[in-house]
């Protein structure tokens, strides 16, 4: 054998030199973002239908993405989503147009297949592609029967057009279709998956960041899906941190090991504001907090009782004392962004201690305690509104006690009376059907819990569901608000909910004016 040239030596030294800079330039340099969060998720798992929720909202859209997607730094308006348009064929029939060349996390390129599934087998079951433990559980086909409840069928009309029909009119079809409920996943990766939770934890979608890893009550880790539709997402990572208390996620951020924290208290923002590396965004946004009666329980069952705690409240002083102003009481629930289904008119019950007084002594109460069952700030300034809000009660004659618990299971458990309990309602599009039908319907939360139902109230549900006359759907949506806020209260409107979130001040971005957190391109940039 003969042995190395000068030549060969030179040349192979040469090579070694070469591939390590190689190596550096082709790495990625786009940073990982850290975001503190009071809650990843409340069932520990990332599933749209499953996670209804504020912190569920948050999240879904980095990686999971509809047909029809919402204008988030706007008014919440539809914009184009993994259909690039849709028109009406008439009051049934929707037909989308199917962006193309979409990839999911897997790297397969989305079909119309994926979207029957996506509103089919992974919604309600009933498939062979659900067997062996990937049948959906019963909360998940209950959102979707919320959700669609008049969906009839998908049809393939050609290559990328797809109809959706339903068996009865809805002129809010497009609306349902923006709801997170409704996010496109890849049917291959579901039916790879090896049970319902496996796929839950990490679905497949084609969102702007994949799901790498997911500890429950920890962390989630999302990575850059470079092969996203709109354009090369500007972070790296996402690394999305279980903080639960406000003071630690402002203290992260503040020593530099947070990016970003959410859910700041509105009392905290002008301290953080005075610095120079932070500033704070947010908004009131899409949501309006309430809180729900349980009706069954013995001294709620009288609906006077129930009156007579939506004249205790004063709300303004909430808002004034907790909020600095950075809200307000919305008429009812309902938003302005409803249009002309918006009832100007409207107003929450009056804050009225007498009136509260009278009410109480007409129905013969007599000071026996009500529970009142409170999460440790899931939401913002929770426990200091419970607290102002039991003292107005307090003044009326209203004997309610708190009864602190550690998660919605414990919030909604049956084996011992419940009261009140927190709660939100969140309207995913701009209709009276995403908000009050979404909760307080037959099918709704506050109904399949069996806190309050009403006879009238749940006749005239489907008719707002299914008419095609907006002046009879005001008409039916007016005498709901009537019902449930004020001759048989299912809740009371505390205010509208706004979101605030904390970042580093050199990172350019804009909060949207509901739940999720954007970091797409064009909405997330690390430059001067």
């Amino acid at each position: 054998m003969s042995s190395p040239t000068r030549r060969s030596i030179l040349a192979a030294a040469s090579g070694a030199l070469v591939l390590p800079r190689f190596a550096i330039a082709q790495a990625d340099q786009r940073p990982t973002v850290t975001v503190a969060v009071q809650k990843i998720s409340n069932s520990n798992t990332l599933e749209t239908p499953r996670e209804q929720s504020n912190v569920g909202y948050r999240l879904s859209y980095t990686y999971a993405e509809t047909l029809i997607d919402s204008d988030w730094r706007g008014t919440l308006s539809p914009t184009p989503g993994l259909a690039t348009a849709w028109r009406r064929i008439d009051d049934r029939t929707v037909e989308f147009d199917l962006r193309q060349g979409v990839r999911f996390h897997d790297g397969r390129v989305m079909t119309a297949e994926d979207v029957v599934f996506s509103f089919g087998p992974r919604l309600y079951g009933g498939s062979p592609e659900t067997a062996g433990g990937r049948e959906p559980p019963r909360e998940v086909i209950a959102v979707g029967k919320l959700t669609y409840p008049g969906l009839d069928r998908i049809e393939i009309v050609r290559d990328g057009v797809i109809r959706f029909v339903n068996s009865v009119p809805d002129i809010t079809l497009e609306g349902r279709l923006q709801q997170n409920v409704g996010a496109v996943l890849s049917r291959t990766a579901f039916a790879a998956a090896a049970d319902w939770l496996t796929w839950a934890r990490q679905p497949v979608g084609t969102g702007p960041y994949r799901i790498a890893s997911f500890r429950p009550d920890v962390e989630l880790i999302l990575e850059a899906h470079d092969a996203y539709w709109g354009g090369k997402p500007p972070a790296r990572r996402i690394r999305v941190l279980e903080v639960p208390e406000a003071a630690s996620r402002i203290n992260g951020l503040l020593s530099g090991e947070f990016d970003f924290a959410c859910d700041i208290p509105p009392d905290q923002i002008a301290t953080l504001e005075r610095g120079e590396r932070v500033e704070v965004q947010g908004s009131p946004i899409n949501n309006i907090r309430i809180l729900a009666f349980d009706k069954t329980h013995p001294q709620l069952r009288d609906p006077r009782v129930r009156r007579a705690f939506t004249h205790a409240v004063d709300r303004k002083a909430i808002v004034d004392a907790l909020w600095a102003g950075r809200t307000r009481v919305p008429k009812g629930l309902q938003l302005d962004s409803y249009g002309s289904m918006f009832l100007s008119d409207w107003d929450v019950p009056a804050y009225d201690p007498e009136e509260a007084k009278r009410l109480l002594r007409e129905a013969g109460y007599k000071g026996e305690p009500i529970p009142y069952r409170l999460l440790n700030n899931y939401y913002t300034a929770q426990v200091a509104t419970a607290q102002i809000a039991v003292e107005m009660w307090k003044a009326v004659g209203l004997n309610v006690e708190i009864k602190m618990v550690e998660n919605w299971q414990q919030v909604q458990d049956r084996s011992t009376p419940r009261g009140l309990r927190d709660w939100s309602n969140t309207s995913l599009f701009n209709d009276p059907v995403a908000g009050l039908i979404r909760s307080m319907s037959p099918r709704g939360e506050i109904q399949r819990q069996g806190e309050w139902s009403n006879e009238e109230f749940n006749r005239l549900s489907p008719e707002l569901e299914s008419s095609t006359d907006p002046e009879r759907r005001r008409v039916v949506f007016r005498r709901m608000l009537e019902i449930i806020e004020r001759e048989d209260p299912g809740y009371i409107v505390l205010h509208q909910a706004a979101t605030f979130t904390a970042k580093r001040k050199d990172i350019k971005w804009k909060a949207s004016n509901g739940w999720a957190l954007d970091f797409r391109a064009g909405n997330l940039n690390f430059g001067a």
